[in-house]
This record gives structure tokens, C-alpha cells and sequence, in this order.
């Protein structure tokens, strides 16, 4: 399978690529950042990473058209909150269009002020340690400076649809 772009693949082959990622089961987060001001934002991803123990770096996707991507290249430090079975309301939420996500949402700021999300399965906060263009993603890579677990069982996306954890 080639390159996914209109001018050197057949549409046909791009929906097969879509299928084909669709068919890879995920666990389902949500980055955050805080402005200068100590607003918080964050986005719904379920490209997240892990890259390296030593030092601990990890690897979260944010689209090109997302409205939030500034906010992520402006700040220096970035969370992700790995949701659990219970907290498919706050991936909805955090993929919507609206403008306060956090309105109603109980968080923290952490330790370098990214905002925590409350009852997650895990979280880590990061130092923005490299941000890369690829394709129609940026590619934020984070130095891991902080992180506290939960209980639970992960939420899953899989074939395009939240799944539940099952043996």
C-alpha cells in the first residue's frame, strides 16, 4: 500500500487505508494543555505512544485542522489522561466542536500546570520534547515528568465503535 495522497493513489486504496485503521483497536485519552493564563484545552486522541524508557518519551498525533493545535504547539508541557470504560461521556465531549470542553468536567492543574483530568485510568504529564510535521498530523513527542494510575479497565475504540475490555 502506498502513499494516501489524491494525486498518486486511487480513492478505492485511501478507503482501504481507512479500513485497515479502523481494524486496530486503541485505547482512547485525552491531551491537554493550559494557556499562558491557565486555561485549559484538550482534544480527544487515541494516537498515543509509547517511545522510549530512558528517557521515558512518549508520542501523541494532533491533526492539522484541529482548532487546538496552536495551543498545543504555543505550551512547553502537555498531559494525557487515559480514560476508562466509565468515561466514554468525556471522549465525546473532548472530539466535539464545542468551545468550553472542560465546562462541568472536574480537573487538576499537575505539577508543570497541564491540566488532569479527574478518576482516569492513567496520567502522565509531559515536556514538549520534540513536535514534528508528518503528513496531515503533528507528531508531539513528550518527555514524561510526572503520572499518577487508577483502577479500572481501559476504554477501547476499535472498528469505529467503543468497546469493552473482555476475556
Amino acid at each position: 500500500m502506498s502513499s494516501c495522497t489524491p494525486t498518486s493513489v486511487p480513492h478505492a486504496e485511501c478507503a482501504t487505508f481507512r479500513e485497515f485503521c479502523a481494524r486496530f483497536a486503541s485505547g482512547v485519552t485525552v491531551a491537554t494543555v493550559s494557556d499562558s493564563g491557565g486555561n485549559p484545552f484538550g482534544l480527544t486522541a487515541s494516537s498515543l505512544t509509547a517511545v522510549s524508557l530512558n528517557p521515558p518519551l512518549i508520542l501523541v498525533c494532533i491533526g492539522h485542522n484541529s482548532g487546538l493545535l496552536p495551543q498545543f504547539r504555543k505550551s512547553t508541557h502537555f498531559a494525557v489522561n487515559i480514560l476508562h470504560e466509565g468515561q466514554e461521556f468525556l471522549s465525546t465531549r473532548f472530539a466535539s466542536l464545542q468551545t468550553d470542553r472542560f465546562a462541568g468536567v472536574g480537573w487538576k492543574p499537575g505539577k508543570a500546570g497541564s491540566p488532569l483530568l479527574l478518576d482516569c485510568l492513567a496520567q502522565v504529564e509531559c515536556l514538549t520534547h520534540k513536535i514534528v510535521d508528518a503528513g496531515d498530523h503533528a507528531v508531539f513527542f513528550g518527555e514524561v515528568i510526572d503520572g499518577s494510575l487508577g483502577d479500572g479497565n481501559p476504554l477501547l475504540y476499535f472498528n469505529r465503535g467503543y468497546r469493552a475490555l473482555s476475556r
